[in-house]
């Protein structure tokens, strides 16, 4: 299957977990992607993959505007995964944390969509998958910050959806629930196993699930398909 053969992507956290398996199963399917992310570790020297990687900060204007500029023969697809988590409780929630994962999580995604939008429309159209969360839509105890930049990032969503239909341009985000990437091994094994025991299909959910939904949602499979917010968490939201 070569869905994406002769387009361009760009994905966002594509370093790793989520974000480097949509940029590797996009690349596998035939787009030219450019992956940014601050860090790329595993990466082989010998490395023969079609994926351009790029150090970025995501939450640099003029980073993404080198992005822009570098993209001289327009994009056709945009993922926003890059993504860090806050832990502790709102009280115990320093405003440095607060600020940082605002900016990652939900700063990126706009700065991200700024960049390339005008290329889309040059190009008479594109896709756009944002990441937010299940925890858009529920809540649990603590990250709140992430909890606050998740829901922010599926109203942004549904807004440049509605404002970008005529140009031909799809936007939509994904909600996953807990995922098992380097990220979440990070976290505390009592959050984690929360998690999971809250999660009526009794496991993580793996980059793989998350990245083929992403590819369906990116590709003219669904092209009829905009606004819209796909949750992928094995019943976690269902309680």
């Amino acid at each position: 299957m070569a869905r994406f053969e002769g387009k361009t992507a760009v994905v966002t956290g594509g370093g790793s977990g989520m974000g480097r398996e949509v940029a590797e199963r996009l690349a596998s399917e035939g787009a030219k992607v450019i992956a940014l992310d601050l860090e790329f570790p595993d990466v082989k020297p010998d490395d023969t993959s079609s994926i351009i990687r790029r150090k970025h900060d995501v939450t640099i204007p003029e980073q993404w505007d080198a992005v822009a500029t570098s993209l001289s023969t327009g994009v056709d697809v945009l993922v926003n995964a890059a993504g860090v988590i806050d832990l502790p409780p709102l009280h115990d929630t320093e405003l440095s944390t607060w600020k940082r994962t605002m900016a990652v999580d939900l700063d990126g995604v706009m700065l991200g969509m700024r960049a390339v939008i005008p290329l889309m429309k040059a190009r008479g159209g594109g896709s756009i998958v944002n990441f937010s969360s299940v925890l858009a839509h529920v809540a649990i105890p603590g990250s709140p910050a992430y909890h606050a930049a998740k829901a922010a990032v599926t109203q942004l969503t549904r807004n440049a959806a509605i404002t970008y239909a005529s140009d031909n341009i799809r936007v939509n985000a994904i909600h996953p629930g807990i995922i098992a990437t380097p990220m979440v091994a990070k976290q505390p094994d009592v959050f984690n196993q929360a998690a999971v025991a809250r999660t009526p299909l009794g496991r993580m959910g793996t980059p793989r699930e998350i990245a083929m939904c992403v590819l369906f949602m990116a590709s003219d499979d669904a092209a009829f398909m905009t606004g819209s917010a796909v949750v992928v968490d094995g019943g976690f939201s269902i309680h």
